[in-house]
């Protein structure tokens, strides 16, 4: 596996975060748990978790550094996802399956609680766990989060068919550059992208959205950020929404960001935003 393509393309994206960051292997019960971590050891914890179909953790370099100057930043490859995590024994079925995986991830980061964010995938994720488990989660931040508060637009769906059919590099590149509309995405994540169809995964463990009443339950102060140029919903239903909903939040639009180029687009913005907001609770 060293010499996989894919894996080397990780670590091209990876050799772009700060210089202290460093790997661990968090062993769970649904697999051995890559974290790429940076940051001072005794600042507040931060666990980021990346949209799926081969994103990866290494996905936040352009905001690890920004990140890792107040926090101690914690980013996961998820599990049956392309990346550096290995699959365990217990596979993952439901999203039951997904919050205990968190629940362990957490007890082997040696963490009571901590702040999460999620993009895409990982922001669905990262809400189910908060109303899992709301005494862990001090903070929640949401980066153009799917199935959350909204559906997909069927445009998006029927543009992501023939990748999702066909998974090739080819199919990949076309749709990426078109729900980015052409943005400049960093060549080096662009690549691995491309490859992630050729690497072993499973497919994703998803649900339903949550419910009105049980958004409205949520406790942590939650922080959304949405893509102005986002194909994959509709931005202004999805903020409406979260608005009459949940008790604590913020939302705020990064205009010129498109789904896909985020968490690497608008990199200041983005990361003057989230440490305002992350602060905020310290």
């Amino acid at each position: 596996m060293a010499n996989d393509p894919f894996l080397q393309a990780y670590d091209a994206v990876l050799a772009q975060w700060p210089e202290d960051t460093a790997p661990t292997t968090v062993p769970t019960p649904y697999g051995a748990t890559r974290v790429n971590s940076c940051g001072p050891r005794d600042a507040p914890p931060l666990l980021l978790l990346p949209g799926g179909g081969g994103a990866t953790s290494t996905a936040w370099f352009a905001t690890a550094a920004a990140l890792g100057r107040t926090h101690r930043v914690h980013a996961a490859d998820l599990v049956g996802e392309p990346g550096r995590t290995v699959p365990g024994a217990t596979p993952l079925k439901t999203p039951a399956d997904l919050m205990a995986w968190l629940d362990a991830l957490l007890d082997g980061l040696g963490l009571d609680s901590v702040s999460l964010c999620g993009h895409s995938y990982g922001g669905w994720i990262a809400l189910r766990y908060a109303l899992h488990a709301p005494a862990r989660t001090d903070r929640l931040v949401l980066l153009d989060p799917t199935q959350c508060f909204t559906g997909f637009r069927p445009g998006y769906l029927l543009r992501a068919l023939p990748m999702l059919l066909r998974p090739t590099s080819g199919n990949t590149r076309a749709f990426l550059t078109w729900e980015t509309a052409g943005a400049g995405l960093d060549p080096a994540w662009l690549r691995l992208q491309a490859l992630a169809p050729d690497f072993p995964s499973a497919r994703p463990v998803t649900g339903p959205r949550p419910t009105p009443a049980e958004l409205r339950t949520l406790k942590a102060p939650t922080l959304l950020l949405l893509a102005g140029r986002s194909r994959a919903h509709d931005i202004r239903k999805a903020e409406a929404a979260a608005k009459s909903l949940l008790p604590h939040v913020e939302t705020a639009v990064l205009a010129d960001a498109s789904h896909h180029s985020l968490p690497h687009s608008a990199p200041r913005e983005l990361g003057v935003r989230m440490r305002e907001f992350l602060l905020a609770g310290s």
